[in-house]
């Protein structure tokens, strides 16, 4: 390493180099090619996407926009009043995003100093826990229960006067499953600020919004990424107590959502009957998907009420499966934290697409070694 670099690094924050990043899930074209396919040939059931894309109203949107070279509305102005008539929530207390991974980085901007701390209840969304440490804050891990339902005892007793979040997904991801009210009203009685991320509230139909006129401390995110087919276009946003949206916008991005993406979301939001027909096709799917999976006898799936079904290898090696179901063109997300030991996540596919996986799964038994 030559001086010169060494001495930049050497400026770098010191806790940076103990950050474990984020992993991300690699695109089609990168899949595909390590597969030695094409990216027509292979069947990407690995983030959470919806198989069916966007609105068609979002493409004749994009293209018809044209006033792409002026900077976009900071605030959405038009598209809180739609997120209005969409959520039920006041236009005011939204604060839009560059994804909803903005949102939940504005939050511990908002409340963290470094050192205090987040409690997380993993298996979760890792992004949490990344968000947490970019701020230099402490996450307090607080494992879920054996039915990954939450334990609230446990998250009372890790709270001490440096702790200032409590970060909730619901449904969950990735074990699918939503947070009990009565288990969330115990933890907003804490007064902590509690974050309950809703990314896959339209496949669940639950929603824990009517809460937030009771609660000045609860913060609900929603993302278009999943039930609009928004992924690729990022926006997200969080439904906020309306005396913090003052201090929050203080360290929002100016101009951080762009205006294709507010285009995107316009056209959404008057096309909402075909998006939500593709949300009940889903819950079908899910549903169907995951009576099948019940049939194959290596795997335990789970009950979700998202648009995924995480599921529990009961023998042979998670590794092996993974690389036969690559080599035959399947992705799926697979785990190394031991609280999801020898699991993988199938995201809900078209008909056609869950056909196959389960073809591949089923042929795949016979292969696998029995238990010991």
């Amino acid at each position: 390493m030559s001086p010169k670099r060494s001495r930049i690094l050497g400026l770098v924050r010191p806790d940076v180099w103990d950050i474990e990043p984020y992993s991300a899930v690699e695109p089609p074209e990168r899949l595909a090619s390590r597969a030695g396919l094409t990216k027509e040939q292979i069947i990407k059931l690995d983030a959470n996407e919806n198989p069916y894309g966007c609105s068609p109203a979002v493409g004749r949107a994009l293209s018809e926009f044209d006033e792409y070279h002026i900077y976009p509305d900071t605030i959405c102005g038009d598209v809180q009043e739609l997120l209005q008539g969409y959520i039920g929530a006041p236009a005011d207390s939204i604060i839009v995003g560059n994804g909803s991974d903005e949102i939940i980085d504005l939050i511990m901007r908002l409340f963290l100093s470094p050192g205090e701390k987040v409690i997380n209840c993993p298996p979760t969304f890792g992004y949490y826990a990344s968000s947490a440490a970019f701020c230099a804050g402490k996450v307090v891990r607080v494992p879920r229960l054996s039915d990954h339902g939450l334990d609230v005892e446990g998250i009372v007793k890790a709270i001490d006067d440096s702790t200032k979040i409590v970060v909730i997904a619901s449904p969950n991801n990735p074990t699918g499953n939503c947070v009990k009210t009565g288990e969330l009203t115990e933890i907003l009685d804490t007064g902590l600020a509690v974050i309950v991320d809703e990314a896959y509230g339209e496949f669940s139909g639950k929603t824990v919004l009517p809460l937030t006129s009771e609660y000045d401390n609860l913060i609900v995110l929603r993302t278009f990424s999943k039930w609009a087919g928004l992924a690729g276009l990022r926006f997200g946003y969080g439904v906020f107590p309306t005396a913090l949206v003052e201090q929050a916008m203080k360290l929002k991005p100016p101009y951080n959502v762009n205006l294709a993406a507010q285009v995107a979301v316009r056209a959404s939001l008057a096309d909402l009957d075909d998006l939500m027909d593709k949300v009940r096709l889903i819950r079908v799917e899910r549903d169907r998907l995951y009576g099948e999976l019940q049939r194959i006898d290596f795997l335990v799936p789970y009950p979700s009420e998202a648009n995924f079904i995480l599921c529990k290898l009961l023998r042979g090696d998670l590794q092996h499966v993974k690389h036969e179901l690559e080599s035959q063109g399947v992705f799926l997300r697979y785990y190394s934290d031991p609280l999801l030991s020898n699991c993988l996540r199938i995201s809900v596919g078209t008909p056609e697409q869950n056909d196959y996986v389960l073809e591949k799964l089923r042929s795949m038994g016979s292969t696998l070694p029995a238990n010991s």
